[in-house]
């Protein structure tokens, strides 16, 4: 029966030491969760940038002064208030720019902010 009562006692301890070898794997596994939740928003922040970039030179093409309204319109409302849209005129394009910061949800991680560039051809109403 001796051996029976170390058997049990030595699970015992076997069970303790793999809850704290779990408490001590815990913060990296939500380091991970949280840079993956990072990349996910990052992309969708590039994503709405590029939209914003694409319509505001659209717009802007055909309807000057109408373009920053439209590119703000197409971005999500939460983001709108920074991001920042300005235009180059070049000849007959219109090339808009678009910028929004990324918030850091993971510690140690600055804000960044992301560019998206669109160029598109000026209408001209008076051609056919």
């Amino acid at each position: 029966m001796h051996w029976l009562r170390n058997l049990r006692s030595s699970a015992a301890r076997d069970r303790g030491q793999a809850t704290l070898e779990y408490i001590g794997f815990l913060p990296i596994l939500i380091l991970v969760a949280l840079c993956g939740i990072q990349l996910g928003w990052t992309a969708y922040v590039v994503q709405q940038a590029q939209t914003a970039a694409r319509t505001a030179a659209r717009v802007e093409a055909r309807k000057p002064e109408a373009g920053k309204a439209a590119g703000l319109a197409a971005i999500k409302e939460s983001l709108r208030p920074r991001a920042t849209i300005d235009f180059r005129k070049p000849g007959d394009t219109v090339t808009a720019t678009v910028s929004i910061p990324i918030k850091s949800i993971v510690p140690g991680v600055g804000e960044r902010s992301v560019t998206r560039t669109a160029t598109m051809p000026k209408d001209d109403p008076e051609e056919p």
